[in-house]
């Protein structure tokens, strides 16, 4: 899918409010599948972290259960010590995950208010047709974006990209800077 906007200029005999639906369909679908791929790496840390876990609580377990001298005991307390560590770090990954959950959470609550939008623009004769209120309507749904990414995605789309161009640009941006979100306002909220 690709589509040309009038978002970067204002060349009213180019401009056609089907093309700024088509990129506002195209900006949804980028979204949702963006929101997909990084919901399904959020649940699969969680089963590999929830996974170590109960493993190195059974490892605990059995430890305990074979100590039947004194001498075992600092032995034992070295193996706890790094089993906790690992515990931690397993506990760490899964809060992050958790966190990732809200996000998607947001992001798919901002594709349903961004289509709310559009849909009561074309219900609208008036603005249908209106250049300036597509355009309002578009800096609405950029401002809405915490993610650097997600504003990347936003400005390719608007400028006729592809869906396949937007998502691959996304997930370059991630590559590069990791999952994790900087700190100009990209900051993750748990709940």
């Amino acid at each position: 899918m690709s589509a040309h906007s009038s978002f970067p200029h204002n060349d009213a005999e180019d401009w056609s409010h089907v093309r700024e639906t088509i990129n506002m369909l195209c900006l949804a679908v980028c979204q949702i599948e963006a929101t997909m791929s990084d919901s399904n790496r959020s649940v699969d840390t969680l089963t590999s972290s929830f996974t170590a876990l109960a493993l190195h609580s059974r490892s605990v377990s059995a430890k305990i259960n074979s100590l039947s001298k004194p001498e075992q005991l600092h032995e034992f307390k070295d193996d706890l010590n790094n089993t906790t560590t690992e515990l931690q770090q397993n506990i760490n990954a899964s809060v992050l995950a958790f966190q990732f959950y809200d996000r998607v959470c947001q992001r798919l609550d901002h594709v349903a208010r961004s289509l709310e939008k559009v849909s009561g623009l074309l219900e609208t004769e008036n603005a249908l047709h209106a250049p300036e209120a597509w355009k309002h309507i578009q800096e609405n749904i950029k401002s809405s974006y915490t993610m650097e990414a997600e504003r990347i995605m936003f400005e390719h789309i608007m400028r006729g990209g592809t869906v396949k161009d937007a998502l691959e640009i996304y997930r370059h941006h991630f590559e590069e800077t990791g999952p994790s979100v900087d700190s100009d306002n990209d900051e993750v909220e748990l709940f």
